[in-house]
């Protein structure tokens, strides 16, 4: 499959009838590897895409636009045809959707920018790791204009403007921020997802699906990215796999006592489809935390086993496999972002807790 945008300029006259006729109209906000494939396949079937991302992303697409390469396909679209914005004030409202694919961390930063666009009433999506995120959008836009949405594909930027899509365990998930009956912008979001080539679906509760990702997540990435190995290496050994066994049931234990639900009934159930289908699927995944370290970035531990240890704390549920990997994540970190000596002596959890 190979399908290009060769569309008119965004911005233009004839851009916006396209945005608003033919194609949707679409601003992905913080548009790293994942923004920058939906963005790609989205402007390829035909819809106006604006992407908020930094300036050392934008002067390269400029030149040569983007393309999207591996297990679905290639799609490209081409330079001018999708719009590139460095800040989101110079975004052109209205939207049809605006997708947050920022790192956990930043969902804060935004939520507000987006909620700073005059005149902007369209749905906002959550398409991030962790937990808390789609929590945040539904506290600034309301249920209305709220949807989440769980992503466990695998995307990496291969070179300046070519994005790879290496591995998937499930199609993603489209649901509204409280659970109940789909929104009709839900339904409409999947299928012009799933349209554009990215396989795609509505649930009805998109919470049980993050606490479902966030169990993979805990178990996989931050392990791969303390070892420097991709995730099908995890299964192979019986240390690690006794590590990857004592943070599943941990996760699971947590989310159960803070009310979450998962599609599994105990920790037996899960590591079955864990090992048996979840890990095979992504074994040559390379964990995003990994590719964090590496390009000396934070790193989502806050989103991931940092929000299990916080929670188990809260509702007084053991976590110290998930602590002790945590912890050796925040090492990584600050080996790659050192502090001032006199901050440096302890490292302090969430919390105020001195590791």
């Amino acid at each position: 499959m190979d399908r290009t945008g060769v569309g008119v300029a965004p911005g233009s006259q004839d851009g916006e009838k396209r945005g608003r006729g033919d194609g949707m109209r679409f601003l992905i906000f913080g548009a790293g590897a994942l923004g920058q494939a939906l963005g790609c396949m989205l402007a390829a079937a035909g819809h106006h895409v604006d992407l908020v991302l930094r300036r050392r992303y934008i002067d390269v697409l400029k030149k040569q636009g983007l393309r999207v390469s591996g297990i679905f396909g290639d799609f490209a679209a081409a330079a001018g045809r999708i719009g590139l914005l460095e800040d989101i004030s110079a975004a052109c409202v209205p939207y049809d959707f605006i997708l947050i694919t920022t790192k956990a961390y930043d969902t804060g930063r935004a939520v507000a920018a987006i909620g700073s666009l005059s005149g902007c009433t369209c749905p906002v999506v959550s398409m991030q790791n962790g937990c808390g995120n789609v929590e945040q959008v539904l506290g600034r836009f309301g249920a209305e204009r709220s949807l989440g949405a769980r992503v466990i594909t695998g995307f990496e930027i291969v070179a300046p403007g070519h994005i790879a899509v290496t591995v998937t365990a499930d199609q993603v998930h489209v649901g509204g921020a409280v659970s109940g009956p789909v929104p009709p912008a839900a339904e409409v979001l999947a299928g012009l997802i799933a349209q554009a080539g990215l396989p795609c679906c509505t649930v009805s509760d998109i919470h049980q699906d993050l606490y479902a990702k966030l169990l993979y997540n805990c178990t996989l990435n931050p392990l791969g990215a303390i070892l420097g190995v991709r995730y099908g290496a995890l299964a192979e050994d019986e240390g690690t796999r006794a590590i990857m066994d004592g943070i599943i049931e941990e996760t699971l234990a947590v989310i159960r006592a803070i009310g979450g639900k998962t599609p599994w009934p105990d920790s037996g159930r899960y590591k079955e489809v864990f090992y048996g289908r979840l890990v095979p699927a992504t074994a040559n995944h390379r964990p995003s935390m990994l590719q964090d370290l590496e390009n000396r970035k934070p790193t989502e531990i806050e989103a991931l086993l940092g929000f299990v240890s916080a929670r188990g704390r809260e509702a007084a549920v053991p976590t110290h496999v998930c602590d002790l990997v945590a912890d050796l994540v925040r090492f990584k970190e600050r080996l790659a972002h050192p502090r001032p000596a006199a901050d440096a002596a302890l490292p302090v959890r969430p919390g105020g807790a001195r590791a």
